[in-house]
């Protein structure tokens, strides 16, 4: 028996007890091939609400426990996703549709992240405060109590460990959501390490479920604090109802990230960034370089290299042939991609490669002569297309790379880095590369975006996480009571 089958199978809700599910099952497709992989349970808001209650029960002894105790749970979970790398890896090629070395960086950043939170449990939680009595005033960070956590389905492994290892570091109870489509690389797998790694019961619920199952979650008065991953217009609904009930909501939602490629670039190096930032997984990155701003001087050239490369790209399935993109998630992306990639063309964007499908593997995409006013310019696409638009100057090139809502990341392409520098001064956005394409992320930085990106840098790194996961509390001492004139 492998170290995830034996709870696979069970077709339960993945709870703290492993109870079996009330809402149904759900079916584990593999979008390759339209197999169906296993079967887990399915939560509605009646999981919802037992497994917030039971959190809430749970989580006061976890806070009490020690530092060192929690940190050894982190350290843990972070050598299980080592030790078990290989067979985790395997159900995140054929779960999401990513290729190998997509699925290695998922394994890697999860152990960094539960590292990073084991040090984090030790880490520095309060400050002296300056008082004109005579007492002790201090502030300190106590955790919230439970956190829920809603990840999707692209990179579903990093996109719920982040918020789940320093949640639980600080003393919190967690109770993660993933997206359904990828319900055990996204969420089996976390319920499985934390179980192998000592964690106490009832202090982490791993509930599969749909709309009503997040809605169900951000309203539950046990949970204080929602971090949510996913689209722009799903965390509007998710902060608009946060916000009724007066709850911290943190939020890392879409993206239309450019890539500025200024004049004095090397032109081999850009467009290989260029093709990784935009085809990475099949460009369902939130950080995806979903406009690509190259000089006039150079813009010709450079379209041309990156559709011969997008021709050169061999697509197929990851899990049995070496490709560099695999499937779309599901009929409905590729749809959505598809009708971005004919409205654009149909507005006057020119298809210098790709547009083509076969079943779920979208060919990669490069249009040409992209006008601010396309759907692929103004659109969150997340599909594997790379619209390339023009500039004439280093003003125009900053009027152009913040002529969005969106703010999550930004790369610039310069020989000159302190001339980058100074234009990414100018633009806003939660991230910057210069002399990169718009798509990393690490265990020590913290991420997130502005605009109609999200909340700010909520996730990665200690500042950030104890911001998210812990409440301030003023504390003051007096050696007697205070007198009062009534």
């Amino acid at each position: 028996m492998s170290f995830l089958d034996e709870k696979i199978w069970t077709g339960s809700v993945f709870s703290g007890d492993w109870g079996a599910s009330a809402a149904g099952e759900l079916s584990v497709v593999e979008p390759a091939t339209g197999i169906e992989l296993g079967r887990t349970g399915l939560a509605g808001p009646t999981e919802i609400g037992s497994a917030a209650a039971a959190a809430a029960e749970a989580q006061a002894a976890w806070a009490e426990t020690s530092f060192e105790e929690r940190a050894a749970v982190l350290r843990n979970a972070g050598r299980l996703f080592e030790e078990h790398a290989a067979e985790i890896e395997e159900w995140i090629v054929r779960e999401t549709g990513a290729i190998p070395p997509k699925a290695a960086l998922e394994t890697h950043i999860a152990a960094q992240e539960c590292y990073e939170a084991a040090a984090l449990a030790s880490h520095t939680t309060g400050e002296i405060l300056p008082t004109a009595k005579k007492r002790l005033s201090l502030a300190r960070r106590i955790p919230v109590g439970v956190v829920g956590v809603i990840s999707p389905f692209n990179f579903p492994l990093i996109l719920g460990i982040r918020s789940v290892a320093p949640a639980l570091a600080l003393g919190n109870a967690v109770i993660l959501k993933p997206d359904p489509r990828t319900a055990v690389s996204g969420g089996v797998v976390l319920a499985r390490v934390f179980e192998e790694a000592g964690l106490p019961p009832g202090v982490f619920h791993m509930l599969p479920g749909r709309a009503d199952a997040g809605e169900a979650l951000v309203t539950d008065p046990h949970v204080r604090v929602i971090s949510f991953t996913g689209s722009t217009a799903a965390g509007r609904k998710v902060g608009e109802l946060a916000g009724r009930l007066l709850k911290r909501a943190h939020l890392e939602l879409g993206g239309n990230s450019a890539l500025i490629v200024l004049d004095d670039a090397d032109l081999d190096l850009a467009v290989s960034a260029a093709a990784f930032g935009s085809f990475m997984h099949q460009g369902q990155i939130c950080m995806t370089t979903g406009r690509h701003l190259v000089h006039e001087s150079l813009a010709g050239e450079f379209t041309e290299r990156l559709a011969a490369k997008a021709d050169a790209l061999p697509v197929g399935d990851p899990a049995v042939e070496p490709v560099a993109l695999g499937p779309i998630i599901d009929a409905h992306q590729l749809e959505k991609v598809h009708a971005v990639v004919t409205a654009s063309v149909e507005a006057g964007a020119r298809l210098a490669a790709g547009g083509t499908y076969e079943n779920l593997y979208y060919r990669p995409t490069v249009l040409a002569d992209v006008t601010p006013d396309s759907p692929a310019y103004t659109t969150e696409i997340f599909g594997p297309v790379a619209p390339v638009s023009v500039f004439s100057s280093f003003d125009d090139a900053a009027d152009l790379a913040r002529s969005t809502d969106y703010g999550l990341s930004l790369g610039i392409l310069s020989r000159d880095v302190m001339k980058a520098l100074d234009l990414a001064g100018r633009i806003p956005s939660g991230i910057v590369h210069i002399n990169d394409q718009t798509v990393d992320d690490e265990a020590t930085a913290p991420f997130g975006g502005v605009g109609i990106s999200g909340t700010g840098g909520r996730a990665g790194g200690p500042a950030a996480n104890i911001e998210a996961f812990t409440e301030t509390q003023w504390v003051t001492m007096q050696g007697d009571i205070a007198p009062y004139p009534f």
